[in-house]
């Protein structure tokens, strides 16, 4: 059985640091490609003896399998085993909490998602107690589903968490304050029967941030790029050199609460004229003459901007000039590679992506802007949950020593 040790050994333990560090060494070697432990071995520059013992210690631990006789090298010889990451070892699972629905699945360690359950579910205003009971439920039968104990568990939530991946400060679209979401889901699954899923690892993040982190990992997103997305706030994640900039507190990326127009409608931040109050879900719906409809607003509006619903297109239009705007700020002072469309806007970027394009040519300061610079996920709406599964399987791959037979 697979258990999670405490943080990194000290001390006189400083061998057993750096056997750590040679075993996250070796398995991230794997992890690239296959490859026989003599290829391991020229590519680390440790022993073939070591190599051989760290690869023992990774077969037993169930993350590495032998596949057979490893591609040709060239040299004389028979060629060696070839070793690749088990497919059948302990993969990543995930969670999300979205305003109007509810996610889990299981992401192996080669990255192939395992299980995927989705409810739609309408959780605005409902107690934390019973979405966190509905959703362990979700979350116990795709792990169920899957096979393998998973080596942690990780939730997505549509708010503002702490650096401590424990507690939500604010959720203004489900009405949530100072929730403590790893204690209150780790209750749920134990009352679900789940008593061990409840054991494992567990940390929140902001959704926006693990689909901006699953665009880098799984969606060939550039070292550096903006990802903007909503479902029915919005959200953005900021990547420099492929990692994450989470800010001082954690609540880096607010780009829904950036200001568009001061002199506009006050938001439920208690601020006026920020991007959601012209690019959100309610302020879209209101502009598309839909407002207080219920359901998949996204498919909604998409349906009809396809049918060729003019007043849809003229109210997603008025979306992606808001969106431009604020991106422009963004892209001003952080100079990405990329704007990304992620979320709900990868399925409305036809019609969001002309007024995008006037507001950042007319406002980059560094010109001409390139059209190309902007750019729509290919993860779209499933990116926060395969972001949140992704990151349980990416902790494994860089310290395997925390999980021992």
């Amino acid at each position: 059985m697979m258990r999670e040790t405490d943080g990194a050994p000290t001390g006189p333990a400083s061998q057993q640091g750096m056997r750590r560090a040679n075993l996250a060494l070796v398995l991230g070697a794997i992890a690239r490609a296959p490859r026989s432990r003599a290829e391991v071995a020229a590519g680390t520059g440790l022993t073939r003896a070591a190599v051989s013992s760290l690869a023992e210690e990774l077969i037993g631990a169930g993350l590495v399998v032998e596949e057979g006789p490893a591609a040709p090298s060239g040299k004389v010889g028979r060629p060696g085993t070839a070793l690749g990451l088990n497919p059948d070892g302990p993969g990543g699972l995930g969670a999300e909490i979205g305003v109007e629905h509810l996610g889990a699945c299981v992401v192996d360690l080669r990255g192939e998602v395992r299980s995927w359950h989705r409810q739609e579910i309408r959780n605005r205003g409902r107690r934390p107690a019973a979405v966190m009971a509905d959703l362990a439920e979700l979350v116990r039968r795709a792990a169920a589903e899957a096979g393998p104990r998973p080596a942690g568990l990780a939730l997505a939530v549509p708010g503002l968490v702490g650096i401590d991946g424990a507690l939500l400060q604010r959720a203004a679209n489900l009405g949530w304050e100072e929730v403590p979401l790893a204690a209150e889901l780790r209750l749920a699954l134990r009352a679900a029967g789940a008593g061990e899923l409840a054991e494992l690892p567990l940390r929140a993040d902001n959704e926006a941030n693990l689909g901006g982190l699953a665009e880098r990992w799984l969606g060939g997103g550039p070292a550096h790029f903006l990802h903007v997305s909503a479902e029915a706030g919005i959200g953005s994640a900021i990547v420099v050199e492929g990692r994450l900039l989470r800010g001082a507190r954690g609540f880096a990326g607010e780009l829904g609460h950036v200001p568009v127009r001061p002199d506009g409608p006050r938001c439920a931040c208690g601020a006026h004229g920020c991007l959601e109050q012209y690019a959100g879900e309610v302020a879209v719906l209101r502009a598309a003459g839909l407002e207080g409809i219920r359901g998949d607003w996204v498919a909604l509006l998409a349906e009809r901007a396809e049918a060729g619903d003019e007043e849809v297109r003229r109210a997603l239009a008025g979306a992606g000039a808001a969106l431009g705007i604020a991106s422009a700020g963004a892209v001003n002072l952080l100079d990405p590679a990329e704007v990304v469309l992620g979320g709900g806007y990868a399925q409305l970027a036809p019609w969001l992506l002309p007024a995008m394009r006037a507001e950042l040519a007319a406002r980059v300061t560094v010109r001409p802007w390139a059209d190309e610079r902007l750019t729509v996920s290919r993860l779209g709406r499933r990116g926060p949950l395969l972001g949140a599964a992704a990151g349980v399987v990416r902790s494994v791959l860089a310290d395997p020593g925390r999980l021992e037979a």
